[in-house]
């Protein structure tokens, strides 16, 4: 059951505002089971689980495991929290197994080094390095399309990852990769990915450290990713030359503060964090993407004659994006539909009071962007695939805080200007080129993981 609470504006031990007059409901999630929790629904079923607890309250209870945790369901308080990176920081279950992955990266790393990383950062994704990057894009996009057949179907979920990998080690190590490479890393980072997810639902972290096949693959694959890496990072000091690749740029920058740079560890965590991200999250978002215009014939018609007015057949460009609106509002509402992210985590320094409930330090606060995404308080028709929901003219219909895909507050995405412009290019191309329809008889089922992927997606492609 939950119940309501009425909030005036509090404080919490820092001293910040933590409410408003708003009226907040808490609740808890329900099916808990002894030692377990909620970790048999969030393993078996979890956006089912997740969007069914917002009509629990607007902070609701949920167990990982016997450790608590506070699912937040009103974009209000998912607001507070992005807003205050100082009471709810990085860590949680989600971010904790990421280390294992990308270390202290500008992904994981806490408040405090956030910001120094963040600036130092920033400088690889300026507008004119994101323009040279655009080209990388369309070259690897027709590189990744040039062997599809009419009526021969494919996997475009396994091929929109290849595309994205491709493009994100394009970006980071520029003409430093070979074929070799480029094919182990392809090769090694879906295994550690899908290691990762089953570490962070699992009720203890026990079974991780059993020696069993998948856990040892998962071993072997991550130790192979760091030794990519820490090579490539190498070549690249021997020659310092700016390549106009992201490595270049971290390599390159320098605190305006302090004057330091990032230190090798660092800048190892860092190139792990985009290549994570850059390849997982765009990749997904691109087979989404092409998998809804797909199944919805009105959609299609009004994408392909966008493209043929701006592009007349030509390569995209990044000067032709502001004339790619319905391109990128198919992109947005896929984005909303199918949130590559769909889970997030942060923990409380301090004790504080969140939606009237009063939280100890240390106390695990969750959110889900596709629970908020597939609200029907928040969104009418939420399972309806609408890319005019976000024209101008109906932008106000969207409540504050609702739309998250790329998160919020100062631990935004950094690269999510890159992501959007690297999705609607590579749609854009594929688009231009190619009518690409489901395969009769295979059902398309989201799997979550450490992103929301769509499992086997066979499309039959069409010539335009």
């Amino acid at each position: 059951m939950a119940h309501t609470i009425g909030l005036g504006a509090g404080k919490n031990s820092t001293g910040a505002s933590t409410g408003s007059s708003t009226r907040y409901t808490i609740g808890s999630a329900p099916g808990r089971l002894p030692l377990l929790g909620h970790a048999l629904p969030l393993r078996r079923r979890p956006l089912e689980f997740l969007s069914e607890l917002p009509a629990r309250g607007d902070l609701v209870t949920v167990h990982f495991g016997r450790l608590p945790a506070y699912l937040v369901c009103h974009p209000e308080l998912v607001r507070q929290v992005l807003r205050d990176p100082q009471t709810f920081d990085k860590g949680g279950p989600v971010f904790d197994k990421a280390r294992l992955l990308i270390g202290d990266g500008l992904v994981t790393c806490g408040r405090t080094e956030h910001r120094r990383q963040r600036r130092l950062v920033q400088p690889a994704f300026h507008p004119v390095r994101v323009g040279t990057y655009a080209q990388a894009v369309v070259a690897e996009t027709d590189r990744a399309t040039a062997d599809w057949q009419p009526g021969v179907p494919l996997d475009v979920g396994v091929r929109m990852h290849t595309l994205t990998a491709r493009v994100t080690a394009r970006t980071l190590f520029s003409t430093d990769i070979d074929e070799p490479t480029m094919d182990e890393l392809a090769h090694n980072l879906p295994v550690v990915l899908a290691g990762l997810h089953q570490r962070m639902v699992a009720p203890t972290g026990f079974p991780g450290r059993l020696p069993t096949p998948g856990n040892r693959r998962f071993q072997r694959a991550l130790a192979r990713l760091n030794e990519l890496i820490d090579t490539m990072i190498e070549n690249h000091r021997r020659d310092p030359t700016d390549r106009g690749d992201l490595l270049s740029a971290l390599l390159a920058a320098r605190d305006e503060e302090s004057g330091e740079g990032l230190t090798g560890h660092q800048i190892h965590d860092q190139v792990m964090t985009m290549l994570s991200a850059g390849t997982e999250t765009t990749a997904n978002a691109l087979a989404w993407t092409l998998h809804l215009v797909g199944t919805h014939p009105e959609a299609e018609v009004r994408l392909h004659a966008e493209l043929d007015r701006v592009l007349g057949g030509s390569p995209p460009r990044v000067e032709d994006l502001p004339a790619l609106a319905y391109a990128r509002r198919t992109l947005t509402e896929s984005l909303r539909l199918r949130s590559p992210v769909w889970l997030l985590t942060r923990v409380t320094t301090v004790d504080t009071e969140l939606g009237g409930r009063r939280l100890r330090a240390g106390s695990t606060v969750a959110f889900s962007p596709y629970a908020l995404h597939h609200d029907p308080t928040l969104f009418a028709d939420p399972e309806v695939f609408d890319p005019d929901r976000w024209l101008p003219e109906r932008l106000e219909e969207v409540p504050r805080g609702a739309m998250l895909p790329f998160g919020g507050g100062a631990r935004k995405c950094v690269g999510d200007s890159f992501a959007l412009t690297e999705a609607t290019l590579a749609l854009a191309r594929i688009s231009t080129r190619w009518r690409l329809h489901p395969q009769p008889g295979r059902a398309v089922r989201a799997q979550p993981g450490m992103t929301l992927g769509t499992g086997p997606l066979p499309m039959l492609p069409e010539r335009r």
